[in-house]
């Protein structure tokens, strides 16, 4: 049965329709927001899945260059890996949804959003966002829902509803929140530089919007939704909880976990295990689930010293950081280095610097190729944690906080024109023990300082937890989550800023939402936090950007040519660019405005470069004088070679002053000279003169 509904939603209109397509999905809707269109639905298996301890639920955004009207490049003409934009749009739509799914429930799910169709004026990953849940709700899927999500812009300090690509990209806010009926579930935010008060305004403005979608939803779902499956559920039985604490008592559970080294707490579980394993060897059933059960009971047991005695894992104060260190020029020969270390969690990151000719392309949902000049990137190796495994490049985890990182600086970031440099950035995880993107971010701003990168203002990150009770006003928010925090606790709230206002936002949680007491709490304990981290650690590792780059940095230097000049110095089929580039080892950027960037690390051969792309697009006239190599002997005269393909000739008259026969008797091909320009002969061409060059400047 196809149904077809319809919502104004941010001045537009959003059109869902149910039965039209992929009827054997659990659940599907074909969403069109003006001409942006995505397929999404909700499929799920019969049976759970064995021998798992989590729950299997995958999300994909799926980027058809079909959609743009693209064919895709490469020799098979087919999309490849999901892009960036997918992963990051991927992993926004499952931290909401995920834990409105049962705990217990282990059968695999998969949420797939297909991108079909894009209008620039409705970014198709909102749609998909809805969709998500929407296919989600109508299935016979268990599923605590529904959940909506709502997209926030501002440009000239008014807010725009779910914005276009352009004010999406252009203004000074990019906030997608996610709701329930009753509370905020997701936020994820990049800002330049908004004050706490405006950014939680804008939250709640999208919190209100949520609910009209989340009314629509509930109609749809009360006219076409399934009755929700049955399925087995894999929760521990109390049964075996209680067994347990009779061989492990609670007050012997908190003195194993009572400690601030992971190492020594890792190894206390793992001894209660054993212990565990030797008094249900007789109990296949209970052995299965041993971890897991051990799990809950290390989970309840940290949350109740929290909650209830205010008392941390490590011993720490409610709002207390860890130990904090700082330092810069950890690596010898790179462009910037700095290290920031939090408790057991300790970031290297290393800036490159490049010239424009390498900033990242990126051939996605636009209309064009869109480029990114600063790249962060976040590798967090098995040793960081003192496991081993093989590396396979980054994960979806990896590039979602190297996004964050890269989002939370952006803001602070000179422009090309300010400084014409392609940046990356790498952060390397040396030890993690929590929130090691919030670390990243503090050791990438102290390397691109390093590096002399002129930043505006510094940028610092810290992430608050949440560990709540039996009613919402029974919670405690905890400064500077440790890893058992994070595990055990209900949130982990990533805020980046400077002293005057929030760079980035992202916040996840385990729970059915956050009341705004919650909220607000977690805003201004991060904005304490990071101050005191800039104040009293980061800048007394290093205060500002330093004033000259790095001795193995490249140089880059930078003139403006007149753009119709721009064919003269890049010659035919690049013969010219190609031959200042070989003479002087440097590279060369050139932009149709006639912005020309030289790159090199030997200032000289830079200058000599700049010296060639002058003469090759200046005007010559009477006085000028040059330096020029001869390269062609005639009987009437010398050729000279100004720079690659710029040549100007000497009359035989015009070498010496006193009479010559031959030019030989002079010049050999090879030399070089100083000549004047005496300025155009009768036929309009450009003579030159050795013999009436001043003697103080030969």
């Amino acid at each position: 049965m196809y149904k077809s509904y319809s919502l104004e939603l941010g001045g537009r209109t959003l059109t869902v329709d149910i039965g039209r397509v992929c009827a054997q999905a659990n659940g599907a809707a074909l969403l069109r927001y003006g001409d942006t269109t995505v397929l999404s639905t909700a499929t799920a298996s019969d049976k759970p899945r064995d021998g798992i301890d989590f729950f299997p639920l995958s999300v994909e955004f799926e980027e058809k260059m079909y959609s743009v009207g693209k064919i895709p490049g490469g020799f098979n003409k087919r999309e490849g890996k999901a892009s960036e934009n997918s992963v990051l749009t991927a992993r926004v739509i499952d931290r909401p949804m995920r834990p409105l799914f049962p705990k217990d429930y282990r059968n695999d799910v998969t949420l797939n959003n297909l991108v079909m169709s894009v209008d620039p004026e409705c970014r198709p990953e909102l749609v998909a966002m809805i969709g998500s849940a929407l296919a989600t709700t109508i299935s016979d899927i268990p599923f605590d829902g529904p959940c909506a999500m709502t997209q926030m812009g501002m440009v000239n300090g008014e807010f725009i509803v779910n914005p276009s690509q352009k004010d999406w990209d252009e203004g000074d806010l990019e906030l997608t929140v996610a709701s329930t009926s009753e509370k905020v579930i997701m936020i994820e935010a990049g800002a330049n530089e908004i004050p706490e008060a405006k950014m939680i305004e804008a939250i709640y403005k999208c919190h209100e919007i949520n609910q009209t979608i989340i009314a629509f939803i509930n109609q749809i779902r009360a006219e076409v939704g399934k009755e929700k499956h049955t399925y087995t559920s894999c929760a521990i039985s109390e049964e075996m909880f209680a067994a347990i604490r009779e061989i492990i008592p609670p007050e012997q559970m908190e003195e194993a976990v009572f400690t601030d080294e992971k190492q020594k707490r890792e190894e206390n579980i793992r001894e209660i295990t054993e212990k565990l394993q030797e008094a249900f060897a007789e109990n296949e059933e209970w052995l299965a689930v041993l971890d897991e059960a051990v799990y809950q009971y290390e989970k309840k047991t940290v949350r109740k010293m929290i909650l209830k005695d205010h008392k941390r894992p490590d011993g720490r104060a409610i709002d207390q950081i860890r130990p904090l260190a700082a330092e810069v020029d950890l690596i010898p020969r790179v462009h910037g280095s700095a290290m920031f270390t939090r408790g057991q969690t300790q970031i290297c990151d290393v800036v490159t610097l490049g010239p424009l000719s390498e900033v990242q392309k990126i051939d996605g949902l636009d209309e064009n190729v869109t480029t990114k000049r600063y790249m962060h990137h976040y590798n967090f190796p098995s040793y960081s944690v003192g496991e081993t495994k093989p590396s396979r490049g980054p994960g979806r985890r990896e590039i979602g906080h190297g996004a964050l990182a890269e989002r939370a600086l952006v803001p602070v970031l000179p422009s090309a024109e300010e400084f014409p440099y392609a940046i990356r950035a790498v952060s390397e995880t040396f030890e993690s023990n929590g929130s090691t993107s919030m670390a990243s971010t503090c050791a990438s701003c102290m390397a691109l300082m390093a590096a002399g990168v002129p930043i505006k203002k510094m940028v610092a990150g810290i992430s608050c937890g949440l560990v709540t009770g039996e009613t919402d006003d029974d919670y405690l928010v905890l400064t500077d989550i440790q890893g058992l925090e994070d595990f055990f606790g209900d949130m982990d709230f990533k805020v980046t800023g400077t002293h005057d206002g929030i760079t980035a936002i992202q916040m996840d949680i385990k729970i059915h939402g956050l009341t705004r007491p919650i909220v607000e709490e977690a805003i201004a304990r991060t904005r304490e936090a990071r101050l005191y981290i800039m104040d009293e650690v980061m800048s007394k590792a290093i205060a500002e950007p330093r004033k000259e780059l790095s001795p193995w940095a490249p140089k880059i230097e930078q003139i403006m040519i007149d753009p119709a000049k721009i064919g003269d110095v890049v010659g035919q089929k690049g013969k010219t660019i190609n031959e200042i580039i070989a003479r002087t080892g440097v590279k060369i950027d050139i932009t149709d405005d006639g912005a020309v960037s030289v790159c090199g690390t030997d200032k000289a051969m830079i200058a000599e470069a700049i010296r060639m792309i002058e003469i090759i697009t200046m005007e010559f006239e009477e006085g000028q004088i040059f330096r020029g190599t001869v390269v062609s002997i005639k009987e009437f005269g010398a050729f000279l070679e100004f720079a690659p393909g710029k040549e100007g000739m000497v009359h035989i008259s015009k070498i010496a002053k006193e009479r010559i026969n031959r030019v030989e008797d002079v010049l050999t091909l090879g030399d070089q000279v100083t000549v004047i320009c005496l300025g155009k002969d009768k036929m309009g061409r450009i003579s030159f003169s050795i013999k009436d060059v001043p003697a103080d400047k030969r």
